[in-house]
């Protein structure tokens, strides 16, 4: 399912700076970064419920917020891209 991840951390202080560094390389790990706090994730729902915890745990619920949006699997006709930065296919051929 295509869930799309954004955070807004505050950074204030420096465990809000720490905290949006691991926010971000978390995200960074199971899915796709399209704007500076905004990523795709296409993800099963095991693996989702598992960052998504992650997620919430490294956050402070007091000062900082994360939204999912739940695609769904039939999301491509649920999301358009305009302007300069490539897409990418998540469902595509990866090289490493």
């Amino acid at each position: 399912m295509m869930v799309i991840i954004s955070y807004d951390i505050n950074t204030q202080d420096k465990e809000g700076k720490t905290r949006l560094r691991k926010v971000a390389k978390e995200c960074q790990k199971h899915a796709q970064r399209v704007q500076n706090s905004v990523f795709e994730a296409d993800l099963d729902y095991s693996a989702f419920m598992k960052l998504k915890d992650k997620l919430v745990n490294l956050m402070d619920k007091k000062v900082d917020s994360i939204r999912f949006y739940y695609l769904g699997n039939r999301w491509k006709n649920r999301v358009e891209h305009i302007g300069a930065k490539d897409t990418y296919d998540p469902e595509g051929v990866i090289i490493i």
